[in-house]
């Protein structure tokens, strides 16, 4: 055991050499990220992952802090449709979260909602929504969230899909972080977490998402029109993230929709899969849109017919 080459030993630990030329640290990456994809299927050097979460946390709480700064004030719009904003503090988040994860280990390409850093296709990758819930948080609604996962390959030799081993949300207006890394159990500000056991629509808390676009907005409708009878109460809360925390916590049930994206859904779907729940998602293109039906692990079958097809 003592032999083996841990995963996350061989990417946070490997030298960069400031006065190498440029081609050099990319291929010097490139034969790291070899190395740590190889070792995927083996087991992980725990100690590493942990320092992993804990980088995460910290650059989840820098962005907090903004986040919370600026709530109340006016915000700078860097782009606007009907059903959507950017903010200019949705950049400037993502910038301060890269500087974190970046000081800590610049060999790990970043995958974020403003933007990428790296090569996203590397078999290991930090995927960054540095405010899930922009329109909430524009409107001076304290319901939004940062959401950061570590994400390696599952398959041999670093084939295979990307499976994710870290998984971070974190409401700083409530000061509230759901954490989960793998083969171990999903904690809230340190306290373990599990959904509830509803196993009835009737009883059951929806939550349900709509994206911006009209298509999505179309196929979501009959969803909402067909489930709003049938369940406790359907809920349009504005940031996926949180709905998966929430579920993962017992304070939803289940959650639905389709054409969100990778970085709304992937640190949350894990919390809730570490934690016991069912994370049920596929994806719909090659731009990183999923659907999903997101649940305590009792309700799947259930939704799933109420669900627009791919």
């Amino acid at each position: 055991m003592h032999a083996m080459v841990f995963f996350l030993d061989l990417v946070l630990k490997a030298p960069v050499n400031p006065l190498a030329r440029s081609d050099e640290i990319k291929i010097a990456d490139k034969v790291t990220m070899r190395g740590i994809a190889k070792t995927m299927d083996q087991q992980l050097n725990q100690k590493e992952l942990n320092k992993a979460l804990s980088v995460a946390q910290e650059a989840a709480h820098a962005a907090g802090k903004l986040m919370s700064r600026n709530l109340h004030k006016a915000k700078k719009r860097n782009e606007e449709s009907q059903h959507d904003i950017k903010l200019e503090l949705d950049v400037r988040c993502q910038k301060v979260i890269e500087k974190v994860l970046k000081d800590f280990n610049p060999s790990i390409p970043v995958l974020g909602e403003e933007g990428f850093t790296g090569d996203v296709t590397e078999p290991v990758r930090w995927i960054v929504d540095p405010i899930d819930g922009t329109v909430n948080f524009t409107y001076g609604l304290p319901h939004a969230c940062v959401s950061i996962a570590l994400q390696g390959v599952s398959g041999k030799h670093g084939r295979g899909k990307p499976k994710t081993i870290l998984g971070l949300v974190y409401d700083p207006f409530m000061d509230e972080m759901w954490t989960a890394v793998k083969d171990k159990p999903s904690r809230m500000n340190g306290r373990l977490i599990q959904p509830n056991k509803h196993r009835k629509l009737e009883e059951t808390m929806l939550a349900i998402g709509f994206s911006k676009t009209k298509g999505a907005l179309d196929e979501m409708l009959p969803a909402f029109n067909g489930l709003v009878y049938k369940v406790r109460k359907v809920r349009i809360l504005g940031a996926a993230a949180l709905s998966l925390a929430w579920i993962a916590d017992g304070r939803l049930d289940a959650f639905m929709e389709k054409g969100v994206r990778i970085w709304d859904i992937v640190a949350g779907g894990f919390i809730l899969e570490q934690a016991g729940g069912d994370f049920f998602h596929q994806a719909i293109d090659d731009d990183h849109r999923y659907s999903m039906i997101a649940n305590n692990g009792f309700l799947r079958r259930k939704l799933q017919p109420f669900m627009p097809k791919n």
